[in-house]
Formats: structure tokens, C-alpha cells, sequence
């Protein structure tokens, strides 16, 4: 029997995360270089993909850049084929660009949202980025996948998948309302709803799919959401971008190999009350 770390490593396969430039997708792709595997890092800013690589081969780590464009079959067949023909397999495979409204100090006035006069190209677009994309991508990987006889998909899903945003976080006193948009609750649902139809649809075939649902997670917001998002966790905090981590590695790696159509909760236990 392996020791319990032995089931961490992940030497010899092969991960790709798209929106790998992002937030959490930059910190996803140093977790799974850290613990072994060659890691694409696949997102449609190419130019930010190649400076995460850059910082992921400085530290002698195995990555390389593709940009894709999740919403295009072409493009995330491409994704696939390309690390195949280059690495041999794709073992991993971690769905984290998405479409997410921002009320960091970059994105706060653009913000409003309003669901009575929130317009249709914004939520079509969401649709193909955070739903279709994830369905493409998940369609791509599972050839190879299947072709190997083994594989992990992560999906990545939201608190707002699970419960309706609290709203009354993001207003400020003497400003005019703004709100987390519909399509975000709706897409991050759907992610959970299409984790567990593919974790069930590859029953016997030894894919395993789940998904890690995120809280908050800080980033140089304003003191006011902090206090106001904190106050709604029990811990009394956001998230550290790095506090999502070890529960990513967790489902890509053998120490999870009995969990499939899962949603793994990092929250702060934002859900728990």
C-alpha cells in the first residue's frame, strides 16, 4: 500500500487549466506543476499564459502556454490534440475560465447589473463562455481520456451555484444599487448540473468528475465589501487566492480516486449557515 503523500504526486500526467492566466487559474497551474505534472496553461490572453509559464519554468516547473478559445470547437479540440501530440496524455483537465463579474476596485463601474434591464448579449455571452465553453472543453478531453482509460475532470462552480447571492454586499450608502448579475448564479448552477450528468455518464470507464465551488477570495477589494462579505462567513474573512489549492489537488489527484459527481465546498462556511 502507498503512503498517503504518494497519492499526492502527480509525476507522469498531464493537466490542462483553462483560464489559466486567471486569478485562481494561475494559482491552479503552480498546484499541479508543484505536485508533478506538466501543466498547459491554456487561456485566450496569450501573452498573460506565457508570463505564468515563464514564472512556472523559473522555478525549473513543467508548463507550457496554448490559447484557446473555450466558446470555439475548433479551438478546444485543438487544446486537446495539441497535449497529446506533445505530452503522449491528458490525465487532467480543469475548467476555470469563466465569464465572473469583478467588484474589485478595476471593475466596480461596471457593475450594475440590474436583472429587469440586464441585456440579453451579456447573458448569451455568459451562456457560451461558462456553460457551452465548459461543455466543449469536457467534449475535447474526453477522447483521450477515454482512448487512455483514465482521467479527472474539475469543474469549477461557485457558492452563488448553490445559494442566491446576498446582495445587500454590494451596495454602498449614497451610490445607486448594483448587484451580482443573473447569469452567474445560473452558469455556476449548470456547472454543477453538468459535473454530475458526465460523472454519471462515464460510470465504469474510470473518469471521474467533480467539482470545487470556491468562496470569496480576496483581491485588493474595497474595505467596505471586505467587512460587509466577511461578516456573512463563519470564519469572518475572504478567502487567500491560495486557500483553494489543496482542494484542487485533492480531486486531481489518487487521494480522491473514490469520489466522482462530488461538489467539494471551500467557502469559509459561507453555505453552512
Amino acid at each position: 500500500m502507498n503512503r498517503i503523500f504518494d497519492k499526492f504526486d502527480l509525476s507522469g500526467r498531464t493537466a490542462i487549466v483553462t483560464g489559466g492566466a486567471g486569478l485562481l487559474g494561475a494559482e491552479f497551474c503552480r498546484t499541479l506543476a508543484e505536485a508533478g505534472a506538466s501543466v498547459i496553461v491554456a487561456d485566450l490572453d496569450d501573452g498573460a499564459a506565457d508570463r505564468v509559464v515563464s514564472a512556472l519554468l523559473a522555478d525549473g516547473l513543467k508548463a507550457v502556454s496554448r490559447q484557446v478559445d473555450v466558446t470555439q470547437e475548433e479551438s478546444t479540440r485543438a487544446l486537446a490534440e495539441s497535449t497529446v501530440e506533445r505530452f503522449g496524455r491528458l490525465d487532467i483537465l480543469v475548467n476555470s475560465a469563466a465569464l465572473d463579474p469583478k467588484f474589485d476596485p478595476q471593475h466596480t463601474s461596471r457593475s450594475a447589473n440590474a436583472f429587469e434591464e440586464f441585456p440579453l448579449t451579456v447573458w448569451e455571452q455568459a451562456l457560451s463562455v461558462n456553460l457551452t465553453g465548459l461543455f466543449l472543453c469536457c467534449q475535447a478531453a474526453a477522447r483521450p481520456m477515454l482512448e487512455q482509460g483514465r482521467g479527472v475532470m474539475i469543474n469549477i462552480c461557485s457558492t452563488y451555484g448553490l445559494v442566491g447571492p446576498d446582495q445587500r454586499i454590494y451596495q454602498r450608502p449614497g451610490e445607486a444599487p448594483r448587484f451580482k448579475p443573473i447569469y452567474y448564479s445560473v452558469t455556476k448552477a449548470g456547472v454543477l448540473g453538468m459535473t454530475r450528468y458526465l460523472a454519471t455518464y462515464f460510470a465504469g470507464k474510470n473518469i471521474r468528475v467533480n467539482a470545487l465551488t470556491p468562496g470569496g477570495v480576496f483581491n485588493d477589494h474595497d474595505e467596505t465589501f471586505v467587512k460587509n462579505y466577511a461578516a456573512r462567513t463563519v470564519l469572518g474573512r475572504m478567502a487567500d487566492r491560495d486557500e483553494m489549492n489543496g482542494g484542487l489537488l485533492f480531486l486531481a489527484c489518487d487521494a480522491s480516486s473514490y469520489m466522482t459527481g462530488a461538489n467539494l465546498v471551500v467557502d469559509g462556511g459561507w453555505t453552512a449557515w
